[in-house]
């Protein structure tokens, strides 16, 4: 019985491992698409004409 719960743990903190780093690529990636597209915006800028 113990046994089983042990192997239990491990594939849950494996997995737990695995969906962080995930998330933290997934997150990383965001950040950086929305610091280019803003820097892009505040460059088109001066393109604007009213």
């Amino acid at each position: 019985m113990e046994e089983k719960v042990y192997k239990t743990m491990r594939g849950t903190g494996a997995w737990n491992i695995v969906i962080g780093i995930v998330v933290m690529v997934i997150g990383v990636a965001a950040g950086v698409m929305l610091i280019v597209s803003g820097a892009k915006l505040l460059a088109d800028k001066r393109k604007i004409l009213f």
